[in-house]
Parts: structure tokens; C-alpha cells; sequence
């Protein structure tokens, strides 16, 4: 079975996101979407809470499963038999750090490749920090985010700005 990972923190899962999902689950037979840990990143949602917003995202792909790993992802690719990780690029910025990225995984995992899915030109800007950000303004997220999230993502802003 061809089988890919798409991994990420999707704290929100955003349209763009969801794009790069659907594209790449043409491609290959199996799509494992799976919500990493980012040492770097406090997440406004937990990693089981981004799990089932992304199961509830992709309920329509039969071949997408969600998993979720806080382990080196190399490693999870070894475990799920897995030989290709698909990363979204917006701008060359982006690149850069993938591209690093897919050098330590090759180094640690050298049965591992690393294919780069351009974003499509309505999302070259999007992610999730701008999408925080234009929330914590009231803007309209329908463009941003998928339909089927954007109550929780207010919800959990309201929360956040509580406290």
C-alpha cells in the first residue's frame, strides 16, 4: 500500500490545510494526517481536541486517517511503514525549513522522502497565526477556516480571552 504522512500542528486546521489534504490523498492510497508536537508552539487546542477537529474535517476522504505522535516524526514513519512525508509550501520561506527538515528525516529515516505540495494561490498567505490573530479581531473566517470548525475556534478564543 503507498501510504504518506502529513504532519503538522494544525492549531487550526485551516482551508489551506484542508487543501493540501485533499490534494494529496489523490496521490497516494493511504493519507495519514497527523497532529505533531511543536516544542516552539503553545497550542490554543489540545493534540486530541486538533485530532478530532481534522477527523471531523476529513470525514468526506475515505482514504485519510488522523493520528497523532509527540515522537520524532522519522520514527512514527518507521512504525506506520510509511515512506514518503507530504509538506505544504507557501513561500519560499517555507522552503528553506522544509527542505532542512526533510534532510534530518532522510539522515534519521533513509527510507523516508519528502514531497512538496505548493499551496494553491488563494492560501500562499494563510496560516494558522494569521488566522488567530484576524479572530482575536472578529474578522469573518469562512475564506479561512473549514465551515465545520469555526464555531469551536470561537468558542475557544472566547475561552482564552477570559482568562
Amino acid at each position: 500500500m503507498n501510504t504518506a504522512i502529513y504532519p503538522g500542528s494544525f492549531d487550526p486546521v485551516t482551508n489551506g490545510h484542508l487543501n493540501i489534504i485533499s490534494r494529496a490523498a489523490k496521490s497516494f492510497d493511504k493519507l495519514i494526517v497527523c497532529v505533531m508536537v511543536n516544542a516552539d508552539k503553545r497550542p490554543m487546542f489540545t493534540a486530541l481536541e486538533r485530532v478530532e477537529l481534522l477527523r471531523r474535517v476529513t470525514a468526506d476522504i475515505p482514504n485519510v486517517e488522523i493520528a497523532h505522535s509527540d515522537r520524532l516524526l522519522a520514527d512514527f514513519a518507521r512504525e506506520r511503514n510509511c515512506g514518503v512525508i507530504v509538506k505544504g509550501l507557501r513561500a519560499m520561506s517555507d522552503f528553506e525549513r522544509e527542505f532542512q527538515m526533510a534532510l534530518i528525516n532522510r539522515k534519521l529515516n533513509p527510507g523516508l522522502d519528502t514531497m512538496f505540495l505548493t499551496a494553491e494561490h488563494q492560501f500562499m498567505y494563510l496560516s494558522s497565526s494569521i488566522v488567530k490573530e484576524m479572530g482575536h479581531y472578529g474578522a469573518d473566517l469562512r475564506d479561512f477556516l473549514p465551515e465545520q470548525i469555526i464555531d469551536d475556534f470561537r468558542s475557544r478564543l472566547a475561552e482564552l480571552n477570559e482568562k
